[in-house]
């Protein structure tokens, strides 16, 4: 059986991990909406529920700001900084691109259920925050020691 101290020191550990890793798919995602564009704009118009999309701003606007968007939110949650703000960016982000490029076709189902369990992440880190170690932890007085 595990003790205390050695449970939280493993909690403290694999919660870093986790946003680290978690955080690691937005930061690649927003660098490719902005240096691979066209191929993303490709995607968006290609959909087959793009158009909801398209309606509400153009496709190149949308690309460039759901990239600035994914890296700041990628960016913010690798640092634990306002991590609950960049959740919520973040679902706000990928709610919208999951139903409009990856509904409507069966080749697109592995992406829709990656979308599905990264919210599942974003969820968890809107509703706990980032703990320590994090800017978050350190700016609260948050004991923020490295695991």
């Amino acid at each position: 059986m595990l003790s205390a101290d050695v449970d939280d020191s493993t909690q403290r550990t694999s919660r870093l991990i986790f946003r680290v890793m978690l955080s690691g798919i937005f930061l690649v995602a927003g660098s490719n909406h902005l240096l691979r564009h066209d191929a993303i704009l490709g995607r968006l118009e290609q959909a087959p529920l793009g158009w909801l999309a398209t309606a509400i701003a153009p496709p190149d606007v949308l690309v460039y700001l759901a990239g600035i968007g994914l890296l700041v939110g990628g960016l913010s949650l690798f640092a634990g900084f306002a991590t609950r703000w960049a959740a919520l960016g973040l679902m706000l982000i990928v709610i919208p691109i999951t139903v409009t490029v990856q509904i409507g076709s069966i080749r697109t189902l592995g992406p829709l259920f990656k979308n599905i369990g990264l919210m599942g992440g974003l969820l968890y880190f809107f509703t706990h925050g980032a703990k320590a170690p994090s800017v978050d932890a350190l700016l609260s007085n948050e004991e923020a020691r490295s695991p």
